[in-house]
């Protein structure tokens, strides 16, 4: 799931934003917080004015050059406190259905953190520490992070199938638009089981909020104040999507939009949505450049090192580059890429970012027949050779995987949506104190803090 760990490596650099303020506005936090207590209960599990506390210093933080964009304090502490217990109600879950994520694995998501900070794992920790964060702290959050990425692949996995008839249908409707979209949105949630007067409150709230917008209220504070969606403190920021990964609850609205428009309030499975459309770009001719290589691998083990597999991968490179042995051989031999080694350690040809980055940065130094030098990725210490280079239209291709990868999205989102609110809907959660109540949260010892029952969610 490659786009779960893009929005995982997208969360921990939103994250580092604020290293450079986060301490000054922590510090001015924690000066008013004479000792912890709790704040609000998620299942089995307490959550303490402490977490609140930094959890709020972070937003404060990111938004410390644009302040008015955030809702009064109290709204905001109400926004971050739903957003920890929904994460503490994921992370239960992932853990409670025996998904569990290794030192290994944190130690690889601090390295993506790191790079896309252009900077090593050793400057991270010292540049967390600098200003004022627990370096075990950043790894918790990570670990809860990929927690909730596992969890949400393991609730999609077996829904999220799309049919050569399903594409083929997409394909033929027209209907999937060349060019792409940035778009912002709000969510003004209905509670699962809402009777009639329940969501005509929410609609007259969702109609109440686009009236602001239309008087002059910013759309991103209008999103950080009102949205009860995931994406709410990020201004209900989308992104950039093509114009068929758009929800379908607004997707023929958005493509009569022009940018800056704001649409009318819209029923979807999930509450009243107001969508913003900020921007579109266009997209031409899919032409790629692909590569053809083979390589050997060297994997690492618990029995075999990283250094006793850089090793024996820079010794078969001697053997090849220095001695003249044949690369076909030798792959056949000692390759431990089982799918590439019967046929030379061949790959074929394939774009740029098939194999991931730091194949993509090998491979684009290296001249035609270069053998690189021994490198490390995620499967171990490998080499390769270059074999040639071309200019390949693949407009019709990635036309079909684009309809296949724009189905599998849609289901991968409705399913989890809906996974979400029968979690939220079942699970114990309440404030401790009345300040924080709020529409989606109860106070503790009210009816309302537990949902339908004890009956949880099921996940496959």
């Amino acid at each position: 799931m490659n786009k779960l760990l893009n929005q995982l490596v997208a969360f921990c650099c939103l994250f580092l934003i604020g290293l450079g303020t986060v301490s000054v506005v922590r510090a001015q936090v924690l000066q008013k917080e004479p000792l912890d207590r709790i704040v609000a209960i998620a299942e089995d599990e307490v959550i303490l004015q402490s977490e609140l506390d930094r959890a709020v210093a972070n937003v404060l933080a990111q938004y410390r050059n644009s302040p008015q964009q955030l809702p009064p304090r109290d709204v905001l502490d109400q926004q971050v406190l739903q957003r920890l217990i929904m994460m503490r109600l994921q992370v239960q879950r992932a853990q409670g259905t025996g998904i569990r994520v290794s030192d290994a694995d944190i130690d690889q998501a601090m390295q993506r953190v790191a790079e896309n900070n252009k900077m090593d794992v050793r400057q991270l920790r010292s540049s967390l520490e600098h200003d004022g964060m627990n370096y075990d702290d950043f790894r918790k959050s990570l670990r809860e992070q990929l927690l909730v990425q596992h969890l949400q692949q393991r609730v999609v996995q077996n829904q999220t199938n799309v049919s050569d008839s399903e594409v083929q249908i997409l394909l033929a409707s027209n209907s999937l638009k060349s060019g792409e979209v940035h778009l912002q949105h709000i969510l003004i949630g209905v509670p699962d089981g809402a009777d009639a007067a329940q969501i005509q409150s929410v609609r007259e709230k969702a109609d109440s909020v686009k009236k602001q917008i239309d008087e002059g209220m910013d759309f991103t504070a209008a999103a950080i104040r009102y949205s009860s969606a995931q994406d709410a403190l990020q201004g209900g920021d989308l992104g950039w999507r093509r114009y068929d990964e758009v929800p379908e609850a607004f997707a023929n609205m958005v493509e009569g939009m022009q940018p800056g428009q704001v649409s009318q309030v819209v029923r979807g499975p999930s509450g009243f949505h107001i969508v913003k459309l900020v921007d579109t770009r266009a997209s031409g001719k899919q032409v790629i450049t692909e590569y053809h290589a083979r390589h050997i691998l060297a994997k690492i083990t618990e029995l075999v090192s990283s250094e006793e597999a850089q090793r024996k991968i820079a010794d078969i490179r001697h053997r090849i580059v220095d001695g003249g042995e044949d690369f076909t051989k030798l792959a056949k031999q000692y390759s431990e890429d089982a799918p590439s080694a019967n046929s030379g350690g061949d790959l074929g040809w394939f774009p740029i970012d098939q194999y991931g980055t730091r194949v993509a940065e090998v491979i684009t130094l290296l001249k035609d027949d270069e053998i690189s030098q021994p490198f490390q990725t995620d499967a171990g210490w490998h080499i390769l050779q270059r074999l040639g280079a071309r200019q390949q239209d693949r407009t019709e291709d990635m036309q079909r995987e684009q309809a296949r990868e724009v189905l599998r999205n849609r289901k991968a989102e409705d399913e989890y949506e809906n996974f979400l609110r029968q979690m939220r809907s079942e699970a114990y959660a309440c404030a401790v104190d009345a300040a924080n109540v709020g529409t989606e949260l109860p106070l503790c010892g009210d009816a309302n803090a537990r949902g339908t029952g004890d009956k949880k969610p099921s996940t496959p």
